[in-house]
């Protein structure tokens, strides 16, 4: 049980990265030379921004009056009721503006290129909300944008594809390798370094080479700001357990960071398990990955003997890629955050069980988190509590989860 509001600080998070981008052996940046400078452009002025008041109160209003912050944490009653064990809160990310947590880092890199003088915006997308969310606000404030998705993914997430270009943005399929998140990062990067003076790379997640896994990770603090007060306003204390799915891992380490320090609170990232452990069947890069560089960063990847990246499976376009972020990475080693892995028939199940009870359909990447939270909130105290990100909504999600499961499971 945790009956304390506060606890004795052990590390000091706001000392990561260092100057160099690592968290302790993770991070870094592994770029050739033509993104050396841009990179180091970006840092300087992120480095600006993080204490200029002006851009904080204007990215702070972008975010309650654009994407609807702050967001609520919401008491699962039934859910909690017929599990029988911890009281179940729900962050809910899904009710932002485009339908997921990935507008905050959006909107922040958006004002951050809009200061830097630049004119086109390009991203990489996988489940297809960061894109939406990059095109909503390039929309917003009349960027030129590409948004760069794999071909199995605009398969999978047809329904975003048709919003990101509704929103005006070209979405360019990527037929290399999987046809997923990680060949679209490698697009983007090629455009990137073709046309760096004039555009921006809006990272989607929490990795990547310096300063993206830190900044990013500071665009989504809010989340686990905003949970702490909510949670010491509701209950009078911090949760016992805190839950999130991880792919690369910008919501996880956003509704983790603000209790990095509170030793009484457990932390837990889901990783997409897959059909089964097997190669080329999974993404739990803890689960047979190693240590490697993928993109820019040295982390754990899901790589062979020869250094080839290994293919990736999950039912969550979002959660398939082979690579974590180094922060996660970092913490992991501390012991500070724990991991484990749910497979994609008790993330279909989570998507379906929260549907049923709540009323709220989930995207099946934050589905993930909830697979992994049914399990856990019947093994604890009924008078203990158990906070879960949901990071995402699922109209997304839907009819790929109809074609999986199929009709007759829709059917009453």
């Amino acid at each position: 049980m945790n009956s304390a509001t506060l606890s004795t600080p052990t590390l000091d998070r706001f000392s990561l990265p260092d100057r160099h981008g690592r968290f302790g052996p993770y991070g870094g940046a592994f770029v050739p030379e033509t993104l050396a400078h841009p990179l180091q452009q970006l840092t300087a002025a992120y480095e600006e921004t993080k204490n200029d008041p002006v851009f904080q109160k204007e990215l702070k209003q972008q975010l309650k009056s654009f994407a609807g912050r702050p967001t609520g944490l919401y008491f699962a009653e039934r859910l909690t009721r017929e599990l029988g064990g911890a009281k179940i809160y729900l962050k809910r990310e899904d009710m932002l503006h485009t339908g997921a947590h990935k507008i905050n880092n959006a909107l922040g890199q958006a004002l951050l290129a809009k200061k830097m003088g630049k004119s086109r915006i390009i991203a990489e997308t996988g489940a297809g909300q960061h894109g939406i969310a990059t095109a909503a606000v390039c929309a917003r404030f009349g960027f030129d944008c590409v948004i760069y998705m794999g071909a199995e993914d605009m398969r999978r997430q047809a329904l975003n594809v048709f919003r990101m270009r509704l929103s005006g943005a070209e979405v360019r399929s990527v037929e290399a390798g999987n046809r997923t998140l990680k060949e679209a990062i490698n697009e983007a990067m090629r455009d990137w370094v073709t046309n760096v003076r004039s555009t921006h790379y809006i990272l989607g997640s929490a990795l990547g080479a310096h300063p993206y896994p830190g900044m990013v990770r500071d665009f989504h603090r809010v989340i686990s700001t905003e949970t702490k007060e909510q949670i010491l306003d509701l209950e009078g204390r911090l949760p016992d357990e805190m839950v999130a799915c991880v792919g690369g891992g910008s919501n996880a380490i956003g509704f983790f960071f603000d209790f990095l320090e509170e030793e009484a609170v457990r932390l837990v990232g889901v990783e997409a398990g897959g059909r089964n452990l097997e190669d080329g069947q999974h993404a739990a890069r803890f689960e047979g990955g190693r240590l490697g560089v993928l993109q820019g960063c040295k982390t754990w990847i899901l790589q062979n003997d020869d250094g080839q990246i290994n293919q990736t499976h999950s039912v969550s376009a979002g959660l398939d890629y082979a690579a974590i972020g180094p922060e996660h990475a970092y913490y992991r080693d501390r012991g500070r955050i724990d991991f484990t892995h749910a497979g994609d028939d008790d993330a279909l199940h989570a998507f379906r069980k929260l549907s049923e009870t709540e009323g709220i359909l989930p995207a099946l990447e934050s589905s993930h988190g909830l697979a992994y939270a049914f399990r856990r909130a019947k093994e604890m105290p009924q008078d203990s509590i158990l906070c879960v990100n949901l990071s995402g909504r699922g109209d997304k999600d839907a009819m790929e989860a109809a074609r999986i499961l199929g009709e007759e499971a829709l059917m009453p």
